[in-house]
């Protein structure tokens, strides 16, 4: 499982749960539930990711939460 941010909303235009990866542009998916949608998000990431090396454009890492230590 890819650790990139995944935002899932409904879209009444679309009819289905839209999955949008803002650390990767133009990384999106669908599905009919919630569950479906990340799914199809976490394989798309991949199918992203492999074009991109393909490609040899740069792939970001993702943001995770900043810890800090005192």
């Amino acid at each position: 499982m890819h650790k990139y941010e995944i935002i899932i909303y409904w879209s009444e235009r679309y009819g289905h749960y839209i999955a949008e990866v803002p650390e990767l542009p133009g990384c999106m998916a669908d599905g009919d539930t919630p569950e479906s949608c990340l799914e199809m998000a976490q394989e798309v990431i991949q199918i992203w990711i492999d074009t991109a090396r393909e490609d040899g454009w740069p792939i970001p890492e993702p943001k995770g939460r900043k810890l800090m230590y005192a």
